[in-house]
């Protein structure tokens, strides 16, 4: 029997990057993809099925993610299916508190989806935030705007984590911007006007949304950021940051994020 090339079998290839360290090349059935580095489970690329790259990377961004993790000790598992699939696990090798059970897939219309586990391995409660840091790739900073944030109360970081309350019906961006947004609803999309696109982030188990631009001063003393690179790239996380999360021995937290790209006007 013939297959189309939309209907043939998705795929998982183990290679290394520049820099000598593992990783996975996922690609769905239509040929979009994701490449996950077992160096700590960062998902560096995430693409199309024309080859669109959706996620920011700075062009000075060297060697710095390497360290991301170095605290763990690193397992991973892939799954060849339709979800193209992979299992990370990353364990606490210094104090044995928890284990964090990261799984990332690839849908069959190429949405990216990340569910976190983290279990309390110890023998007394343990705390602690978590967020995705999504780095979107956009056209033009000015160009893009955020829905799904509307009316909510959100802490300040570049105003000592003072409290505001959101008043426009979308945010959009004309200085720079570090705002954790609380008790969000489970959508919020980011409309990029230039390249006609949408990215709709749902997620589970995670109240807040971090939103983040350093614009041209903050760029500009960054090391690892290119100068002119802020006008490309949008940072929204979902998270939970206001009330970490507490578990008991023994206990388990799950959350999940999906994040999708859809044409727009």
């Amino acid at each position: 029997m013939n297959h189309s090339g939309t209907e043939r079998a998705a795929a998982v290839e183990v290679t290394k990057d520049k820099f000598g360290v593992d990783q996975v090349l996922l690609r769905n059935p239509r040929r979009a993809s994701v490449r996950v580095s077992l160096h700590g489970g960062q998902i560096r690329s995430w693409r199309t099925e024309r080859g669109e790259e959706l996620l920011f990377t700075s062009s000075k961004c060297e060697e710095e993610f390497l360290y991301a993790f170095h605290r763990y000790i690193l397992q991973c598992l892939c799954d060849n299916s339709l979800l193209s699939g992979l299992d990370v696990w990353l364990i606490d090798g210094f104090y044995c508190l928890f284990e964090f059970r990261l799984r990332v897939a690839l849908t069959v219309e190429g949405n990216l989806t990340m569910i976190s586990r983290i279990r309390n391995i110890d023998c007394k409660p343990f705390s602690f935030s978590i967020a995705y840091h999504t780095y979107f790739s956009i056209s033009d900073i000015s160009e893009v705007r955020i829905e799904g944030l509307e009316t909510l109360d959100y802490l300040d970081n570049l105003c000592q984590r003072e409290r505001f309350t959101e008043q426009g019906d979308a945010l959009t961006f004309e200085s720079e911007v570090d705002r954790v947004y609380l008790s969000s609803s489970d959508a919020v999309a980011v409309f990029d006007h230039k390249k006609k696109r949408t990215f709709v982030i749902k997620k589970e188990g995670l109240p807040d949304v971090v939103v983040w631009n350093p614009w041209e001063k903050n760029a500009k003393s960054l090391v690892d950021f290119g100068e002119e690179e802020y006008k490309q790239m949008l940072c929204v996380d979902g998270a939970a940051i206001e009330k970490p999360i507490t578990l008991k021995p023994g206990e388990e937290w799950k959350g999940q994020l999906e994040l999708a790209v859809v044409p727009s006007s």
